[in-house]
């Protein structure tokens, strides 16, 4: 990570959101295990702790869509500021949770922080590309996934001493909220403009926001690919996650203190993947990050299945690693490049959406198919589906019209004068028929990258989109590999 670190630290406003958000880790690793400890203490139940963590994820399922429109309709750096404010305020009233009486609250508050969350993610996702040059935004996502993996594991650490020694709880909770407020501090100090930090204002309605963040998620080649591998992928590992707890204590009949090292084997093999990173994205492109990592990753989990020993699985766990961190890097980077500016808010929170429907309804069906199969043999499809996830993937990159290239065009959205095109535009996938793209000036008016269907006339296509950090250059001109 340190070779990918190094040049992203010269740019002042990377810089600045890399360091809010590596103290905002600590916070969230802090009070992840922290809530866990507090409901156990307080009730001992586990159907309690299932409610947390239902509580915590239910809202990205429900409102990651419209976070999303709303994120591409306001100025992205002030969302992440309030965002980071709301969810301060929030973690301090976890303090006056004392009693299972309270528990109605603690779950009231986690849903609320969760649901701050799905404004503050996609708007960083789509301010990120305006931060960084192009060639630089593989490794920024890169570091950013190895950051937040590495300081929120700290943070569970640190959490877990302080709960060992400490019988109260509550100094956790106020030192997350000042971790929120100096993530809010440092993202202020961003030197970027109101007007560079919102996308295009549209007179579109918002539900047609919505609707038109997903016509583009399905309606280009290389996003169906993107959205295909981590779905996919997601409903086999799903119940991987949750029956790893049974596979070490019950299959294989070790010690609880062996997940300690064995996370920490995932965690890494993910710190060098990260560091990796650069030296991949000169040799391959990101979509081949995704879907032969994807690949690699499938076959390690069905590795799982057949292990006997806890060192087999902390050595398969450790290989793992390595990939996940390109492989999350490349699907953030394809979700902000294959699109413009004021497409990435909603279509990174729909492709959000659908990993995290995938992800629910894998774990909800884990217990039932361990009780059928036995966990190994969840573990076979769950691997066996990540499998699946890299050939599909790989098969729909190879045989788009521009095969697996972050280099073209990104997909512009119509013109939003009239509200009536949001309901009748199309994307036409990564490059119209006929068109060969001139990097001066993009494609001609009679190919242009959007179409309105229907009874509308087509208007005029968007000029190309501009880098943000080298306006000279048509985005696409410095493509990332």
């Amino acid at each position: 990570m340190t070779t990918s670190l190094r040049p992203l630290l010269r740019i002042r406003n990377f810089r600045n959101l890399w360091f809010g958000q590596t103290v905002s880790d600590i916070g969230d690793g802090l009070t992840l295990i922290t809530l866990l400890i507090l409901v156990q203490r307080l009730t001992g139940s586990t159907v309690a702790l299932a409610g947390m963590a239902v509580a915590a994820t239910i809202p990205t399922i429900l409102f990651s869509l419209p976070a999303g429109a709303l994120v591409d309709r306001v100025d992205r750096r002030k969302a992440m500021i309030i965002a980071d404010l709301t969810r301060a305020a929030v973690v301090l009233v976890y303090v006056f949770v004392r009693s299972a009486d309270f528990l109605w609250l603690l779950y009231t508050l986690a849903f609320v922080q969760a649901s701050v969350a799905t404004i503050f993610n996609p708007a960083k996702s789509a301010l990120l590309p305006r931060l960084v040059p192009r060639d630089q935004l593989l490794a920024a996502n890169t570091v950013s996934q190895t950051s937040r993996v590495l300081f929120s594991l700290l943070g569970t650490a640190l959490a877990g001493v302080f709960a060992a020694y400490a019988t109260s709880l509550w100094p956790v909770f106020a030192i997350d909220a000042a971790t929120f407020a100096i993530s809010a501090a440092f993202i202020a100090r961003i030197a970027i403009t109101s007007k560079e930090a919102v996308a295009e204002r549209g007179e579109s309605g918002f539900m047609a926001d919505i609707m038109g963040g997903l016509r583009v998620l399905v309606g280009d080649r290389q996003l169906v690919g993107v959205l295909v591998a981590g779905s996919v992928a997601m409903l086999g590992l799903g119940a991987v996650n949750v029956l790893i707890v049974p596979l070490v204590v019950d299959v294989l009949g070790v010690s609880e203190s062996w997940f300690g090292l064995l996370e920490g084997a995932q965690v890494l093999g993910m710190i060098i993947g990260g560091s990796l990173v650069a030296v991949l994205a000169a040799r391959f492109k990101a979509t081949s990050l995704v879907w032969v990592g994807m690949l690699l990753a499938g076959v390690g989990v069905l590795f799982v299945g057949t292990v006997s020993a806890a060192w087999q699985l902390m050595l398969i766990l450790f290989a793992v690693g390595l990939v996940v961190t390109p492989i999350q890097g490349g699907v953030a980077t394809l979700a902000q490049v294959l699109v413009s500016d004021e497409l990435r808010g909603r279509v990174n929170s729909a492709l959000n959406t659908a990993i995290a429907v995938a992800m629910v309804v894998s774990q909800a069906f884990a217990g039932v198919l361990a009780a059928g199969i036995g966990v190994s043999g969840v573990f076979y499809i769950g691997g066996a589906l990540t499998i699946l996830a890299g050939v599909l993937s790989g098969v729909i990159f190879a045989t788009a019209r521009n095969p697996a290239s972050t280099e073209r065009r990104p997909i512009q959205a119509p013109p939003r004068s009239d509200p009536r095109i949001a309901h009748t535009w199309r994307a036409d996938g990564p490059s119209d028929r006929g068109c060969q793209q001139d990097r001066a000036g993009g494609c001609p008016r009679s190919a242009g990258r959007g179409t309105v269907v229907g009874p509308l006339k087509r208007g005029p296509t968007p000029s190309p989109a501009r880098d943000p950090v080298h306006p000279r250059y048509p985005a696409g001109s410095r493509g990332v590999r």
